[in-house]
C-alpha cells in the first residue's frame, strides 16, 4: 500500500501547481495544509497518507524535517465501541463459524449478516447486532427496514470486521503465457456468470484494455508520456459516428411560464423552470433533463446529444504482431462485452458504451447502451480507451475473464505464479447495506460503525438520471443506501476498493450522519445526496416544486476522509448533493479526486454550511472547477428560506475552509452558471487564476474576509441587477498580476460592491476596473508580504 501511494503522490507532485507563488511559500503552506488536517482528524496521527498527497517528500524536507510514521498513521486500528448491557437484545454473527440455525448467541452465532438483521427485527432501541471477526462476504443486500429501527450494527469488541461484496474465488493457476517476460496464469472459475472486476488480496486488477495502465492511477493522455498514469487514446485519433437525432423518440418540452413562479433576480436566463422529456434524454431514468430542454443556457450550452460509434485511426492500430503498446490489437475475434470508455470533449465527465455492433472489416465500433454517465452531451468524443476484449491481455495486473469457458486470465505482477491460497474476489453485489422505507413510516435511529466495506461492483453501467440542472448524471445507489429514514448514523467506518458509489442518502430522509468515516479508491462518488420532484408524471410542472419534502435535508457529513475517488467514474466528487437542502459539511479532509471535489448541483433550498474542510488536489483528471463548484440553472419552489415556499433559497454559508486550487487553476470557490446566495467568507484559499468567480447569470455572491494566497486577479464576475450585486470586501489578496477586478461588473447599476481590500503584488501597484490605484473604498496596495506572514493569515482563519 505505501508503495502505491509513493507512486500516486509522485504522479501529483509532477503536474500539480501548488501554488503561484515562490516555492519556499509552497512548502511552508503544504506543511500547514498537513499540521491542519493532523487537527482536524487526530486519530490519523502524523498523518502518513496526507503527508505524501501534498508532496512534502518530495522537496519540502527542510520544512518538515525528518519524518518517521507508525502503522496507525496510515490506517487507524478497528474502533472499539461499548457493548449493549445485560438488558438489550444481542444477536451475534460469525462468517466463519457461524450457522443461521443457531440461536445467535455469542457461543453459538448466526452466519450472515442478513440473519443477524432479521432476527433483530422488532427489537427497538437498544438492539445489537455484533460482527465478529473476518471477512463477511455478502451473496445478497443486507435489507434494513423500519421494523429494524432503533438498530446498532457493529464490530464486536475492537475487533477487524470487514463486509465484502466479492464471490470468492477458488482457484489453481496454470501458465497461459510465461514466455518473452510474460507472466499470465489462468484458472477454471466456478459459479461466476460476469466479472465486474478482479481483486487479488485487496488491491484491484486492470480489465484487460488498450491503452494499458493502472486503473487506480489518474488518466493521461496517450502523448502525455506520462509512465506512471492511465493512457487515453486521443478523440482526435478516432471518426466519431454523430448522433441520429431522426432515430430518437419524441421529445416534450416543458417550461414553467407561471410569473408568480419565475426568478427575476438576473437579465441573463435561468428563470423559469425548464426540462426536456424523453427524445435524447430516453436513455436517462426517468427520461428528463434540463440538458433536453428548449434554449438551454450556460457555459458551452447546448442540447444533450452522444456519438453513436467510432472507427479508430489506422495510426492507433497496431501492426500485427505488435507488442502491448503498439496500439489497438485489432482486428478483434470476439469482443463480446467490450466497454468503450470515452471522454466527453473538455472532459466534463467521462461515457462508458458497451459494445453493440463490430465490424472486424474497417474496424468500426457502434455503439450498444451507455453514454448517460454525464448531463452534458457532444456530436463527438474524446480521450478514450477500450476493455474488456482478449486480444488486449498484454499488461501487468491485468486480468481478462472468459465468460463462455468460465475461466480467469491473470497477468501477476510479480515473480513466478501467483499464489493458489491468496484472497481472489469477484465483486458481485452492487449494495452491502439498503436502509429503504417511506416517509410515512420511516426508518429511526439506525447505526452503523466499525465495518470496513469493500469489493461491491461497479455501477456505471446501471441506470442513471440527472438530478437537476448541473452538469451532473447519477445513478441513484451506493455500496450503503438510505431513503426514507430519520435521525440513521453511519459513524467510524472505512469503505475502501468499492466500484461504485460509497453513501447514498435519496429522497426523504432527515437528520442522517455520516461521521468519522474513511473512504479510499472509490469508483465514483464517496459520498452523494439526491432528493425527488415529480418531473415525468401527469404534470411534469410538479417538477418544480419541492415543498414535499422529499429530499435529504439536515445532513451532516463531519470528520471525514475521503481520497482516491472517481476510479471509473470521472464525474464523482467527495460529496455531491442535488435536490438537497440544508446540508453541514465539516471538518473533512478530501484530496485526490478526478472532479470538483465539493459539487452543488443547483440552488434547491439552500441553507447548507461548508466549514473547515480541507479540499486540494481537486480535477486531476477533467477540465474546469476546482475544490467547490455550484450550478443554479433551475428555480425550484421549497420552504427552506423562511418556511414559506419561496423560489429564492436561504443564503449558503462557507468559512474557515483551507481549499488549494492545485490542479486546473481556475479557482478554490467556482460558482458556476447562475449560483446565487453564498456567504464565502474566513477562507484561507490559495492559488488559482482568480479569487471568486461568478458567471452567467450568477448573482447574490459575497466573498468577506479571506485571504487569497497568490492568485492571478481578484475577482471576475458577471452583469448584474440593482439589488442582486455581488460582494467583495474586507479581503486580503497576494495576487500574482496587478489586476484586482474587471469585467461587467465594474459599472452599471448592479455594479460589484468593494471596499477595504489589502491588496500586495509584485511590484506594489493594482488596478481596479481600469484604475490604478484603486478607487474602492479603503482599499490599499503593498509588495508582496513575506511567507510567514502569509502562513499566519491562514493560521488565524483556520483557526489554528
Amino acid at each position: 500500500m505505501k508503495t502505491t501511494l509513493t507512486l500516486l503522490s509522485a504522479v501529483v507532485g509532477a503536474e500539480a501547481v501548488w501554488s503561484l507563488g515562490p516555492e519556499s511559500f509552497n512548502c511552508k503552506m503544504r506543511a500547514l495544509a498537513w499540521e491542519y488536517g493532523q487537527k482536524t482528524l487526530p486519530k490519523y496521527g502524523k498523518f502518513e497518507n496526507l503527508y505524501y498527497a501534498l508532496g512534502l517528500n518530495d522537496d519540502c524536507k527542510n520544512v518538515t524535517g525528518p519524518v518517521h510514521f507508525s502503522p496507525e498513521d496510515a490506517r487507524p486500528r478497528a474502533p472499539l465501541f461499548p457493548n449493549a448491557g445485560s438488558d438489550g437484545f444481542s444477536v451475534y454473527v460469525d462468517y466463519e463459524k457461524g450457522n443461521d440455525s443457531n440461536d445467535g448467541s455469542i457461543d453459538h452465532p448466526l452466519k450472515t449478516v442478513n440473519a443477524g438483521v432479521e432476527k433483530a427485527k422488532g427489537k427497538g432501541a437498544g438492539a445489537f447486532v455484533y460482527l465478529r471477526a473476518g471477512i463477511h462476504y455478502l451473496t445478497e443486500t443486507v435489507q434494513i427496514t423500519a421494523e429494524n429501527s432503533g438498530l446498532t450494527i457493529q464490530n464486536y469488541n475492537g475487533e477487524e470486521v470487514i463486509v465484502s461484496g466479492g464471490k470468492k474465488l477458488d482457484v489453481k493457476w496454470s501458465p497461459h503465457n510465461i514466455d518473452n517476460g510474460n507472466n499470465m496464469y489462468v484458472t477454471d472459475v466456478a459459479d461466476v456468470d460476469y466479472a465486474w472486476g478482479f481483486q487479488m488480496n485487496g488491491v484491484r486488477a486492470t480489465r484487460a484494455r488498450f491503452p494499458n495502465g493502472n486503473v487506480e492511477l489518474p488518466e493521461r493522455t496517450l502523448e502525455a508520456g506520462d509512465p506512471n498514469g492511465v493512457k487515453m487514446i486521443p478523440g482526435g485519433s478516432g471518426d466519431w459516428t454523430p448522433p441520429d437525432l431522426s432515430k430518437q423518440g419524441t421529445q416534450t418540452y416543458v417550461t414553467n411560464t407561471n410569473p408568480s413562479q419565475m426568478r427575476n433576480f438576473t437579465d441573463y436566463g435561468f428563470q423559469e423552470y425548464m426540462v426536456g422529456i424523453n427524445g435524447p434524454c430516453d436513455i436517462y431514468d426517468p427520461p428528463v433533463a434540463y440538458w433536453c430542454a428548449d434554449a438551454v443556457k450556460g457555459g458551452g450550452a447546448f442540447a444533450f446529444r452522444v456519438p453513436r460509434g467510432v472507427t479508430p485511426n489506422k495510426s492507433v492500430i497496431s501492426p500485427k504482431g505488435g507488442g502491448p503498446d503498439a496500439g489497438l490489437h485489432m482486428p478483434y475475434a470476439n469482443p463480446e462485452g467490450a466497454i468503450i470508455n470515452v471522454w466527453r470533449p473538455a472532459r466534463w465527465a467521462n461515457w462508458m458504451f458497451e459494445l453493440g455492433k463490430y465490424d472486424s472489416s474497417i474496424n468500426n465500433i457502434t455503439f450498444g447502451k451507455g453514454g448517460f454517465q454525464g448531463a452534458r452531451g457532444n456530436n463527438l468524443g474524446g480521450d478514450f480507451f477500450i476493455e474488456n476484449v482478449m486480444e488486449e491481455f498484454d499488461y501487468p495486473n491485468e486480468f481478462f475473464f472468459d465468460k463462455s469457458a468460465s475461466k480467469m486470465y491473470f497477468f501477476y505482477n510479480g515473480t513466478g505464479a501467483p499464489a493458489d491460497n491468496a484472497e481472489y474476489v469477484v465483486p458481485t453485489v452492487k449494495t452491502a447495506f439498503n436502509l429503504t422505507a417511506s416517509r410515512w413510516n420511516p426508518i429511526r435511529d439506525v447505526t452503523i460503525r466499525g465495518l470496513t466495506i469493500t469489493a461491491f461492483r461497479y455501477t456505471y453501467m446501471e441506470p442513471h438520471g440527472v438530478p437537476s440542472g448541473g452538469d451532473w448524471a447519477l445513478d441513484r445507489m451506493a455500496a450503503v443506501f438510505y431513503e426514507g429514514t430519520e435521525n440513521c448514523h453511519f459513524d467510524q467506518n472505512h469503505i475502501t476498493r468499492v466500484d461504485g458509489n460509497g453513501v447514498m442518502v435519496s429522497g426523504y430522509n432527515r437528520n442522517a450522519t455520516i461521521t468519522n468515516n474513511e473512504f479510499s479508491w472509490i469508483g465514483g462518488n464517496s459520498m452523494a445526496g439526491w432528493g425527488y420532484t415529480n418531473e415525468t408524471g401527469e404534470h411534469p410542472l410538479q417538477g418544480f416544486d419541492g415543498t414535499d419534502g422529499n429530499h435529504p435535508q439536515y445532513t451532516t457529513i463531519i470528520n471525514n476522509l475521503a481520497r482516491e475517488i472517481g476510479h471509473y467514474e470521472k464525474q464523482s466528487s467527495f460529496w455531491f448533493q442535488g435536490k438537497v437542502a440544508a446540508s453541514v459539511i465539516k471538518f473533512n479532509v478530501f484530496f485526490n479526486g478526478p472532479r470538483a471535489g465539493i459539487n452543488f448541483n443547483d440552488g434547491f433550498g439552500g441553507g447548507d454550511l461548508v466549514e473547515g474542510n480541507l479540499v486540494f488536489s481537486t480535477c486531476r483528471e477533467s477540465g474546469d472547477h476546482g475544490p467547490f463548484n455550484s450550478w443554479d440553472r433551475q428555480p425550484f419552489l421549497t420552504s427552506q428560506r423562511t418556511g414559506q415556499p419561496s423560489i429564492q433559497m436561504a443564503w449558503r454559508d462557507m468559512s474557515h475552509n483551507f481549499f488549494i486550487d492545485n490542479y486546473n487553476l481556475q479557482e478554490g470557490v467556482d460558482n458556476d452558471d447562475g449560483s446565487s446566495y453564498y456567504h464565502t467568507h474566513d477562507n484561507f484559499l490559495v492559488s488559482g487564476n482568480q479569487g471568486m468567480k461568478n458567471d452567467f447569470g450568477g448573482h447574490d455572491n459575497y466573498h468577506y474576509n479571506n485571504v487569497y494566497g497568490y492568485v492571478g486577479k481578484g475577482f471576475g464576475i458577471c452583469a448584474q441587477i440593482a439589488g442582486h450585486e455581488d460582494a467583495f470586501y474586507n479581503n486580503t489578496l497576494v495576487m500574482t498580476g496587478t489586476v484586482v477586478g474587471n469585467g461587467e461588473g465594474c459599472s452599471g447599476p448592479g455594479k460589484t460592491i468593494v471596499h477595504d481590500l489589502k491588496v500586495y503584488t509584485p511590484n506594489g501597484t493594482a488596478t481596479e476596473c481600469g484604475h490604478s490605484p484603486p478607487q474602492s473604498p479603503g482599499t490599499t496596495v503593498h509588495k508582496l508580504p513575506t511567507d510567514d506572514e502569509i502562513i499566519a493569515w491562514g493560521r488565524s482563519l483556520l483557526r489554528m
